[in-house]
């Protein structure tokens, strides 16, 4: 073992023994006419509370068909999804990216919360993440060496400017991803917010990765929830906690609403049905 990493030289190019496909067939042997093909894209999101707010708020209808908790939901005339519920960090985000896509997404747009590295970002505020710097794992196995991977361009834009038509304030700029929430080393955050780095996350890169390599879209808006250059210890402070909940509130309904006005997908003819747990779209029907 040379230090290299993947160990395994130009891994990134090779064919995989297992393939998401096969999820998506799984999927199908139990419910035949399984797609999310006719969505207009899938939002994520860690936080518990989020994904109860999703589901409550746009009346959304569960599918059991990739892991966590996935809500099918109508937005602005257009069928869209959330999927939370399935952990933390850029290998759960990605498993669940690669099912998603294996059932037909082709956006997705990540909403979690990041810690600043700079003394200028500050809580409560919302970043737009234009490029993320690769120290987590999972990018490395989907594409060639480098130090950043970037999200789409058009998905980005679009949710910019959502959040612009909103008259929300927001930043843009790149992320640092890491693997390694507890070993985030003041050399780091001093290097990297120095050279303009904004947050640090730990899923942005792999998920801009694997969609880079599916060829679909991604991209990510964070709500700063701490900070690494002013590290305090973790404890209840109402005003931050209601600041970083009204950002994550504010940047879902700006994913939603921009994946809402992207091309393509299906509008009013798709049917949500009215018994509980029973959802159909583009065409399908799920027992959730």
């Amino acid at each position: 073992m040379n230090g290299r990493f993947p160990l395994y030289p130009g891994k990134h190019a090779l064919p995989a023994v297992p393939d998401p496909a096969e999820h998506a067939a799984y999927v199908k042997a139990r419910q035949p006419t399984a797609t999310l093909a006719g969505l207009g894209g899938a939002v994520l999101v860690y936080q518990r509370r989020m994904l109860e707010h999703a589901a409550t708020s746009y009346c959304g209808r569960r599918l059991a068909w990739v892991r966590g908790d996935l809500y099918v939901l109508k937005h602005r005339g257009r069928w869209l999804a959330v999927c939370g519920g399935f952990g933390l960090g850029a290998p759960a985000a990605v498993l669940v990216v690669e099912q998603l896509v294996a059932l037909g997404v082709r956006r997705i747009i990540t909403v979690g919360t990041a810690a600043s590295l700079r003394t200028d970002v500050h809580a409560g505020e919302l970043v737009v993440c234009d490029r993320a710097l690769r120290d987590e794992g999972v990018s490395h196995h989907y594409l060639a060496p480098g130090s950043h991977v970037r999200p789409s361009r058009s998905l980005t834009e679009r949710l910019v400017e959502t959040l612009y038509a909103r008259d929300v304030a927001v930043r843009r700029g790149a992320g640092w991803t890491t693997d390694a929430p507890y070993r985030e080393t003041a050399a780091e955050v001093a290097r990297y917010g120095s050279d303009g780095t904004l947050t640090a996350d730990m899923e942005a890169a792999g998920v801009f990765a694997v969609a880079e390599h599916r060829n679909v879209d991604a991209a990510a808006v964070f709500a700063v929830a701490d900070s690494l250059v002013d590290r305090r210890p973790r404890e209840d402070r109402p005003n931050t906690n209601t600041n970083t909940d009204t950002a994550l509130h504010t940047a879902l309904e700006a994913a939603l609403s921009a994946l809402s006005a992207a091309p393509g997908g299906f509008g009013g003819g798709a049917k949500v049905g009215h018994r509980q747990g029973d959802v159909k779209v583009a065409g399908t029907r799920a027992r959730a």
